[in-house]
């Protein structure tokens, strides 16, 4: 069978992607000046070349939040990313994490912008 293990078995996709330490899925909110500046754009783009799956969103108060999933090492990038880089004119002064957890599969098909 073409693709298969040595046994003859499929990894399941989730799996083949998931690297040593697993799927995780974290939560995330950004403050500074993170709205207007294609931020959410920026940020999308990231989450696509890294090939990790979620959502982002404007709040109400000025701060950017959503949800990342995917292997956790690519996961850790993108927060790294979130901290430190962002859009080229936003002015990151805080991103917080939080609900970190492991997961078995994918909740998101893709990573998405929310109007």
């Amino acid at each position: 069978m073409v693709g298969a293990g040595r046994r003859g078995t499929r990894l399941p996709a989730a799996a083949a992607m998931s690297g040593s330490e697993g799927l995780l899925s974290v939560d995330y909110e950004v403050s500074g000046r993170v709205q207007g500046v294609f931020f959410r754009k920026y940020t999308q783009g990231e989450a696509k070349r890294l090939g990790l799956v979620g959502w982002v969103q404007n709040t109400s108060h000025g701060t950017v939040q959503g949800q990342v999933q995917g292997p956790a090492d690519r996961v850790r990038e993108l927060q790294e990313w979130l901290r430190k880089t962002g859009s080229p004119q936003s002015r990151i002064s805080h991103a917080e994490f939080s609900n970190e957890k492991q997961i078995a599969a994918l909740e998101h098909a893709d990573f998405r912008i929310v109007k």
